[in-house]
This record gives structure tokens, C-alpha cells and sequence, in this order.
């Protein structure tokens, strides 16, 4: 198969894992490239029989060494961290994988409780479907001692998210509710839609205002909410977007995206709002 055909089939799928590994938009595009020009230039000195395990590995090791290389800049990260969103990537090739994984920023995050090795077995296993002896083959690791790490790393998956009760459609109704009330100061409508144990979650990364830790409860989320919807100018403008798989929130002042929220349902109520507001993890999204 010609590179460009293979890049036209595997592309998808091989954004899936470096995206799912990774955390990051950015690095998961220049992951699939480099895995491209990789395979282009061995494809030149040998046959390669299974080109999407081949690619997968390419990639997966990428990925891994993306991550290891990341480590220390996560410790000294500046308050809380959050994936890359991935936005409205509805028409995306990609799409159907990556609404089949069920992206959401929730289980992304929960993901990082895993050490790289864990879980690129364990998204291989869980969220691919992939056969023990296929993720030997792509992890450079026997069958036995992947199943052995599936196990480990699917104990280790603790306080999973929630699987949400409401339809796609109902969550993106209590989104653009929440968020019209917001604009009207309609405080009682956003009491009734959030639960009372919210947690608000901002990523500002240092690099531009944002609540350094979780905010806990209903009541101090739109305090917070309401505080800043003072500050913003005239010319803010809100646009309702699909937010790593599920309904959310892009933000854009003065023609640049500001903040990205994507939601967490539990109860048919918002009970996590995640904020990505660091400028370096929305480049993606500037026009």
C-alpha cells in the first residue's frame, strides 16, 4: 500500500493513541507525522507485513518517550493540569474513533494515574480491543506479561467516571441553559442544573488568570462564574461545541479562543466543569 493511502487508512486511529497517551492535540499530530515519515523511510530497505502493528508501534513508542520526556515539566507544572481539548471534531476522520474511546476530559485525566507503559497497554486492551498477542507484538512485550499489566493497570483505574445517565441531547440542553443563565445572572437556574457538590477545575498553567486549585460546591463555582463574567468585555462571545465527545463551552475574546469547558454529568446534573484556559494548549484552535 502507498504511504499516502496507508496515512489516508491508519491516520485515525494512530491520532487516537498518541491523543489518548499523550494529552496533547499538538503532540499527537507530530506524532503521526514523524510515525509516517518513519515508516516511509524503513519501507525503503525492507517489507513491512503488517503495516498498522508496525505503525502502532512506531507511534506507541513515540508516545511513551513524549511522555518520560514530559515528567519533569509536569512537576513543576503551575496549578492544575488538563488535557488539550479536542474541539467540535465532528467530520474529522478521526471522529468515529475517537467517540468510540469516549474521550472524555474526565477519563483522560483519570488515565494519568497510569505509568506510560500501563497504559498503552491498558488503552490497546480496553479501548482498541486488541488481542494480547497484537499488543505484544506493538509493546515489545510477551503475551503473558501484557495480560499481567492489562490487570494491573485496570486495578489502578480508580474513581472512573461516571457514565452519564442523560442523552447527548439533554447534556447539551443543560449546557446552553447553564450557560444563558450564566449571561442573564439567573442564579437560581444555575443552582437547579448544577449539582451541589460541583468541582470547578481551571488550567491556566500559570500563563493567564485561573483558580489554581479545584472549587468545590454549586454555590462558590458561581460566585467565581459570576465574578468573571463582570470582567469580560463586551465583545466576548460564546459558542456551544463538542468538547472531547461531549457537549461544551468555547469562549473567544477579541477573535482568540480564550477558554475551552467541557462537562461532567452525574445525577443528570453538571457536577465537573473543566476549564482549559493556558494560551499554549488552545493554539490549536486560533485561527
Amino acid at each position: 500500500m502507498e504511504t499516502e493511502q496507508l496515512y489516508e487508512t491508519y491516520k485515525p486511529l494512530l491520532f487516537s493513541i498518541a491523543y489518548r497517551m499523550t494529552g496533547s492535540v499538538a503532540d499527537a499530530e507530530d506524532l503521526v507525522h514523524e510515525a509516517f515519515l518513519t515508516y516511509d523511510r524503513v519501507s525503503d530497505e525492507k517489507v513491512i507485513e503488517n503495516e498498522r502493528a508496525y505503525l502502532c508501534k512506531i507511534v506507541m513508542n513515540s508516545s511513551i518517550d513524549k511522555m518520560r520526556s514530559a515528567t519533569s515539566r509536569r512537576e513543576v507544572y503551575v496549578g492544575e493540569w488538563l488535557p488539550e481539548p479536542l474541539v467540535d471534531e465532528v467530520g474529522d476522520p478521526s471522529h468515529s474513533y475517537l467517540m468510540k474511546e469516549s474521550i472524555s476530559t474526565a477519563y483522560l485525566l483519570l488515565l494519568q494515574q497510569l505509568s506510560e507503559v500501563e497504559r498503552g497497554v491498558f488503552l490497546l486492551r480496553e479501548v482498541f480491543q486488541y488481542s494480547y498477542e497484537e499488543i505484544a507484538s506493538i509493546m515489545e512485550k510477551s503475551p503473558s506479561n501484557c495480560r499481567q499489566i492489562f490487570h494491573r493497570a485496570k486495578k489502578g483505574m480508580v474513581n472512573r467516571p461516571n457514565i452519564p445517565t442523560l442523552d447527548f441531547y439533554s447534556m447539551k440542553s443543560s449546557v446552553e441553559q447553564f450557560t444563558i443563565a450564566l449571561q442573564q445572572g439567573n442564579i437560581d437556574k444555575m443552582l437547579e442544573l448544577l449539582k451541589a457538590d460541583a468541582v470547578h477545575i481551571a488550567d491556566g498553567g500559570g500563563k493567564t488568570p485561573a483558580a489554581m486549585r479545584p472549587i468545590y460546591s454549586a454555590e462558590r463555582i458561581i460566585f467565581l462564574f459570576t465574578s468573571v463574567m463582570k470582567k469580560l468585555p463586551e465583545n466576548t462571545k460564546f459558542d456551544f461545541k463538542d468538547v472531547n465527545g461531549y457537549p461544551g463551552v468555547v469562549i473567544t475574546i477579541n477573535g482568540n479562543v480564550a477558554y475551552v469547558i467541557s462537562i461532567e454529568f452525574m445525577d443528570d446534573k453538571i457536577f465537573r466543569i473543566y476549564m482549559a484556559a493556558n494560551p499554549d494548549k488552545l493554539m490549536h484552535l486560533q485561527n
